[in-house]
C-alpha cells in the first residue's frame, strides 16, 4: 500500500496545474485517484489503442503485484497487425487496411501470444540518430499497405506472403521476442503475463447505445472493432456507474472515445459546451459571435469553466447514428477530480507525451463529454457494481 501511495502521489504532482501558466483557467483539485505508469507518447502513430490499454495493464499490475513494469507497444502492434492483415486478405482486401485497433485487441494479444516488456522490444529501429526514439509510422503504414495492395487481382495466394509482409514489421519495429530475460529470469510472453497474474478473462467491455437491447452482448460497429468484440450493452447511467465504481475501488480503465469535438482540447480539456449560446454563455456580442472562426469559437468556449449541454440516451445514439461520434481515440481513465465551482471531472491519461497539455499528458473531462463521447470501455469484471454485473449475467 505504501508504494501505491507513493506513486499515486508522484503522479498526482505531475498531473497539478500551474495556475499561473493558465489564463482564465480551469482549477482542478484531485478526488480519487487510482496508480498509473508515466506518460508515453505515440507520436505519429495510429497505436493509442496499444498505448492505453497496456497503460490500464501497467496498473492492473501495479493493483495486482504493487510494483511498476512498462510494456512494450510495438510487440502488440506487430502481432495485431498481421493478424489485421490475414483478416483483410480472407475478405478479399475489401476492408480498410489500417493502424488503428481496440481496447480488446491488447487483450487478445495477451491471451494468444502473451505481451513482453519494453527493454525486450524497443520498438524503434529506423530512426537517423539515437535521439529518434518514438513512432512514426508514415512510411511504414504506406509500405505495408502497398504490398497488400500488390496481393489484390493475384488469382491464387502464394503460402508465404505473410512471411513477406512479416518482414516489414520485423524491420521497421524489430523482431518479436519469444524468450527474453527480465529481472533475472527467463520467460516466453505467455509465461511473463501469467507471472504478473493477469488473466484475459477477467476483462470486458462495456458500451450503451440503444440499437442492440440493454443487457446483452454485441459487435459495436466501428471499423477498428474488425475484431468483432462483444461488448456487454447497458445504459447510460449505469455505464457512468461502472466507471465511477471501478475508480473508487480501486481499478483504472481503458477508454475509447471521440475526440474531434469542438470541447476536446490539445490542452488538456474535454467538455460539452453548448455551441447553440455560444454568445451567451461566453458573454460575447452575437454579431461578433456569428462572424467569428470556429478556431476561436473553440478557443472561447474552452478557456474556462462554462455551461454544458444534458446529455441523454437519445443524444448519444443519435450523435452515434448521424457519424457526429466517430471511433478516435484510446485513453486511460485513473481517477475524479472537481474544479473550482465544484463541477466533477474525470482524469484521463493520454498518450501525447508531456509537453502538449497544461496538466502534463492529462486531461480532465467533465461527466457530460464523458456520457456523450464514450464509445467503450474496458475494466476488470470485478469493477462492475454487483446488481449489473448480476444484469449482465458476469
Amino acid at each position: 500500500m505504501l508504494f501505491l501511495t507513493l506513486l499515486t502521489a508522484l503522479v498526482l504532482d505531475s498531473a497539478a496545474v500551474d495556475t499561473a501558466k493558465v489564463e482564465e483557467g480551469f482549477r482542478f483539485t484531485t478526488v480519487d485517484s487510482v496508480g498509473i505508469t508515466r506518460v508515453k507518447d505515440q507520436n505519429r502513430s495510429g497505436t493509442c489503442w496499444a498505448f492505453s490499454t497496456l497503460g490500464f495493464l501497467e496498473s492492473e499490475v501495479i493493483r495486482i503485484k504493487g510494483k511498476e513494469i512498462e510494456f512494450a507497444p510495438m510487440y502488440v502492434v506487430s502481432k495485431t497487425l498481421m493478424d489485421r492483415a490475414t483478416y483483410c486478405v480472407r475478405q478479399y482486401l475489401e476492408p480498410n487496411f489500417a493502424e488503428g485497433g481496440s481496447a480488446y485487441d491488447v487483450i487478445y494479444c495477451m491471451d494468444h501470444y502473451g505481451l513482453v516488456p519494453k527493454s525486450a522490444m524497443p520498438g524503434i529501429r529506423y530512426g537517423w540518430t539515437e535521439a529518434d526514439t518514438l513512432p512514426v509510422f508514415t512510411e511504414l503504414s504506406k509500405v505495408a499497405k502497398g504490398y497488400l495492395g500488390g496481393l489484390k487481382g493475384i488469382k491464387k495466394l502464394s503460402p508465404v506472403w505473410r512471411e513477406g509482409l512479416q518482414a516489414i514489421y520485423d524491420t521497421y519495429l524489430g523482431v518479436c521476442p519469444t524468450e527474453f530475460e527480465y529481472e533475472g529470469k527467463k520467460y516466453t510472453p505467455q509465461s511473463w503475463v501469467k507471472s504478473l497474474g493477469l488473466n484475459a478473462d477477467d476483462y470486458v467491455s462495456i458500451t450503451s447505445y440503444t440499437h442492440h437491447p440493454f443487457y446483452e452482448k454485441f459487435a459495436l460497429e466501428v471499423p477498428d472493432n474488425w475484431r468483432m468484440d462483444q461488448m456487454y450493452n447497458v445504459p447510460m447511467d449505469e455505464m457512468m456507474r461502472i466507471i465511477d465504481n471501478a475508480i473508487s475501488n480501486g481499478y483504472t480503465l481503458a477508454w475509447a472515445a471521440d475526440v474531434s469535438e469542438i470541447g476536446f482540447t490539445r490542452k488538456g480539456i474535454g467538455v460539452v459546451p453548448d455551441e447553440d449560446h455560444g454568445a451567451d454563455i461566453t458573454g460575447s456580442d452575437m454579431a461578433k459571435w456569428v462572424g467569428m472562426a470556429a478556431d476561436k469559437k473553440k478557443e472561447e468556449l474552452t478557456k474556462k469553466p462554462l455551461p454544458e449541454k444534458t446529455i441523454t440516451q437519445e443524444m448519444r445514439q443519435r450523435a452515434y447514428d448521424n457519424w457526429e461520434t466517430t471511433d478516435d481515440h484510446g485513453m486511460q481513465i485513473f481517477g475524479t477530480a472537481k474544479d473550482q465551482n465544484g463541477k466533477k471531472y474525470y482524469m484521463v491519461k493520454n498518450s501525447w507525451g508531456t509537453v502538449k497539455s497544461d496538466y502534463k499528458g492529462i486531461w480532465y473531462i467533465s461527466e457530460a463529454f464523458m456520457q456523450y463521447k464514450t464509445n467503450d470501455i474496458l475494466v476488470h469484471k470485478n469493477a462492475i457494481p454487483k446488481d449489473i454485473r448480476k444484469k449482465l449475467g458476469i
